[in-house]
């Protein structure tokens, strides 16, 4: 047939595919008008031709993302223009008929008043989700199956940079020689993005098709689940690493310590690593639970160490350190001034 031949030549296109429809449509209303009966074979004919166009059409672009997946770097990517229009038209809540073309890369993709840092393969991806959109466009027909497609799609992307980020998969296949804090918060705020793309994904197949797509939920959940066990592995490394040093303090001059030095110093690390990534909401609250943690690691380390709230010697280095450990916090600027108060460390003893 027309459709499979071409198909294999790579050459067909949705729209190609929609004037076909067109065709098959006024050729069997016209079988209808001079013998009395459709042609219902024809239809179904066509249909298996289109539902394989879009078969093939979704096994390239998911064999193409996996690609760039096991290749990605997780590293801070440039933003070409034509992604910022991309975004833009997915934003508008504007069905997607075509893709625009490009000039000057920016630093980040901006939605509203979010800018989102994010990675070479999410950029492809946003691409990616516009091909489906405009696709579904031109084959409305078939875009509840372009839906689920789509929704694979992401579903495959969560997975697949899960097992590489979280299950550090990227140290094989792309080289890495660790995951670090900037490799999980550049992760967690790719998701965020896709997590945005997904509302104006549904937005866009519910005016091209009433059957809903619950398959899109599905992702949306996992998508949501994964970004928090990023940033539980974000906390989870900045403890052990807060631990360690406060394994290796014992209390005496000089002050600040050589622990302490290097507390301050993993705060400011992590500072560097999260802020240029993360939005600024969310590297407070991941601050906020570093600080409830290393307080009450110092409790327990105060403890073991037998120093109380008594005015000594003792008592008077710890006091110091603390004072050294709250103005790295507050140079950060990523706690709220309740933490700074006078009595805000007094649940330590």
């Amino acid at each position: 047939s027309l459709v499979s031949t071409q198909s294999e030549k790579q050459t067909v296109i949705a729209l190609q595919i929609t004037e076909l429809s067109t065709i098959v449509e006024t050729f069997t209303e016209l079988c209808e008008k001079v013998c009395g009966r459709q042609s219902p074979a024809l239809k179904a004919a066509f249909k298996i031709q289109a539902g394989n166009y879009v078969h093939k059409f979704h096994n390239q672009r998911k064999s193409k993302l996996t690609l760039l997946l096991d290749a990605e770097c997780w590293k801070v990517a440039k933003v070409p223009p034509e992604f910022q229009l991309l975004v833009e038209k997915l934003a508008n809540g504007n069905v997607i008929k075509s893709l625009p073309g490009s000039p000057e890369p920016a630093n980040a993709l901006k939605v509203g008043a979010q800018e989102y840092v994010t990675v070479g393969t999410v950029l492809m991806l946003i691409k990616l989700v516009s091909e489906y959109c405009v696709c579904a466009y031109d084959l409305q027909l078939l875009a509840p199956v372009i839906g689920r497609n789509l929704s694979e799609l992401l579903r495959t992307f969560n997975s697949r940079s899960c097992q590489l980020v979280l299950g550090a998969g990227a140290l094989r296949t792309a080289g890495l020689k660790t995951i670090t804090s900037a490799n999980l918060a550049l992760t967690s705020r790719s998701l965020q993005l896709v997590l945005w793309m997904i509302s104006s994904i549904r937005a866009h197949f519910n005016a091209l098709t009433s059957d809903p797509l619950p398959s899109l939920d599905v992702v949306e959940k996992d998508i949501g689940h994964h970004i928090q066990q990023l940033e539980t592995k974000i906390l989870s490394i900045m403890n052990s690493l807060l631990s360690d040093h406060l394994n290796e303090w014992d209390a005496k001059p000089p002050v600040p310590s050589k622990a302490f030095r290097n507390i301050s110093r993993q705060l400011m690390k992590l500072h560097e690593a999260v802020s240029p990534i993360l939005p600024e909401e969310q590297v407070g609250d991941i601050y906020e639970i570093v600080h409830k943690n290393f307080k009450c690691r110092l409790r327990d380390q105060l403890i073991k160490m037998n120093i109380q709230n008594n005015g000594g010697p003792q008592h008077g280095v710890v006091t110091t350190e603390i004072i050294f450990y709250l103005e790295t916090m507050k140079n950060l600027k990523v706690l709220p001034n309740k933490y700074f108060s006078d009595k805000a460390m007094d649940d330590i003893w």
